[in-house]
C-alpha cells in the first residue's frame, strides 16, 4: 500500500480548516492524511484532531519559519486566513504573503486557497454607494483575499482558488431569527427584498477541497465558486420557519441604517451585504450549483442543512 500524501491544513482548529481536516480524516480511501497547523497544539480542538489521526504541528502565520517547517514534505495544503481574528486587511495580507512564500519554498504541488472576490473589481472605490474602509477597501475581508490571489499566481504556486460565501452557520448565532416586540420571530438582515444571497454549510468548504485534491491537477489554476443554495431573505426565513415549526418573517434593514446601529464591524457587514445585493446576479452566477455538485455531489442545500441543524437555531 502506497504511503498517503500529506495535506497541511491551515487553521485546523477553526471552522473551515477543521472541516477540511475532518473531511480528509473521515475518508480513509482518499489517499491523503492530515497535518493540522495550529498556534496552540495543546488546545482541546487540536487534541481532538490528533485523536482522529491528524499530525498536529505548531505554526504561526506571522512567523514564516514555523509555516515553512509545517509545509516541509507535504504534498499540498488547504489554506485559509481568519480576518475576524484581528479585523485588519493589512494583517491578513501579511499572513498570506508568509503562506505563499512558504508554499513556494517547500514545493507544494497543490494548494486549495479559500478566498473571496475582490469587490473593487465590480465596485470602484470612486463609487460612493458605500464607504471606503481601511483606506482602500470596500469589503476588507473580501478584497484582501481577492487581492492575495495574485500572490499565488506570481509565485507560481499550483493553486485552486475556492471562492466561498455566507455560512449557513450564521443562523445559529448572531444572524439567527429574533423575537420582535409583537412576538413574531423575525430574520433581520441588511439585505434587500428579492435579492439572492448565496449560502453554504461551512463544512462543505472542506469537503469540496478534498474533492478538488482527489481530482489531482484538473483544477490547478482554476477558480471554483462554492454555494449550496441561492435564496432570498424571505425564502431563508420561510424555510427556517418550516424547519422549526413556527413562522419566521424576513425584515430588510437598509444598508445605511444598519451602519448607524452600533453593531460591531457594522460598516464591514453592511458593505458585505450591499455587495451581495448590488451584484447578486454576478455573485450567484459565479457559483453554479450544478457544477459544484458535479465536483462534490453531497453538497448540502439549505433544506438539507436545516434538517440536521434546525434544532440548534436559538429561539428566544
Amino acid at each position: 500500500m502506497s504511503e498517503k500524501k500529506v495535506i497541511a491544513v491551515a487553521g485546523a482548529t477553526g471552522s473551515q480548516g477543521g472541516g477540511a481536516a475532518r473531511a480528509i480524516l473521515a475518508d480513509p480511501d482518499s489517499g491523503f492524511t492530515v497535518r493540522a497547523l495550529t498556534r496552540n497544539p495543546d488546545s482541546p480542538a487540536a487534541r481532538e484532531l490528533a485523536e482522529l489521526g491528524a499530525e498536529v504541528v505548531h505554526a504561526d502565520f506571522y512567523d514564516e519559519p514555523t509555516v515553512h517547517k509545517a509545509f516541509e514534505g507535504a504534498y499540498g495544503a488547504f489554506l485559509v486566513t481568519n480576518f475576524w481574528a484581528h479585523g485588519s486587511a493589512a494583517k491578513e495580507t501579511e499572513e498570506v504573503e508568509n503562506l505563499v512564500r512558504a508554499a513556494k519554498a517547500t514545493g507544494l504541488r497543490h494548494v486549495v486557497w479559500s478566498t473571496l472576490e475582490d469587490a473593487r473589481e465590480l465596485l470602484p472605490l470612486e463609487d460612493e454607494r458605500m464607504p471606503v474602509l481601511q483606506d482602500k477597501y470596500n469589503v476588507p475581508h473580501f478584497d484582501a483575499k481577492g487581492e492575495a490571489n495574485e500572490l499565488f499566481r506570481q509565485a507560481g504556486v499550483p493553486t485552486t482558488f475556492l471562492n466561498t460565501t455566507f455560512f449557513f452557520q450564521g443562523f445559529l448565532s448572531v444572524m439567527g431569527p429574533k423575537r420582535a416586540e409583537d412576538g413574531v420571530l423575525t430574520l433581520t438582515l441588511p439585505f434587500e427584498d428579492g435579492k439572492l444571497l448565496s449560502g453554504v454549510d461551512v463544512n462543505d468548504i472542506g469537503r469540496t477541497a478534498l474533492a478538488i485534491f482527489k481530482n489531482g491537477e484538473r483544477f490547478i489554476g482554476h477558480t471554483v465558486g462554492l454555494a449550496g443554495d441561492h435564496l432570498t431573505g424571505a425564502q431563508y426565513a420561510e424555510k427556517i420557519g418550516a424547519a422549526i415549526g413556527e413562522p419566521v418573517r424576513f425584515q430588510s434593514v437598509p444598508y445605511d441604517v444598519f451602519r448607524t446601529l452600533g453593531v460591531p464591524a457594522g460598516d464591514e457587514i453592511a458593505n458585505m451585504f450591499q455587495y451581495y445585493g448590488d451584484f447578486d446576479q454576478e455573485f450567484t452566477g459565479a457559483r453554479d450549483l450544478d457544477r459544484i455538485r458535479d465536483i462534490h455531489p453531497e453538497l448540502k442545500s439549505f433544506d438539507a442543512w436545516l434538517a440536521e441543524n434546525a434544532a440548534d437555531i436559538p429561539v428566544d
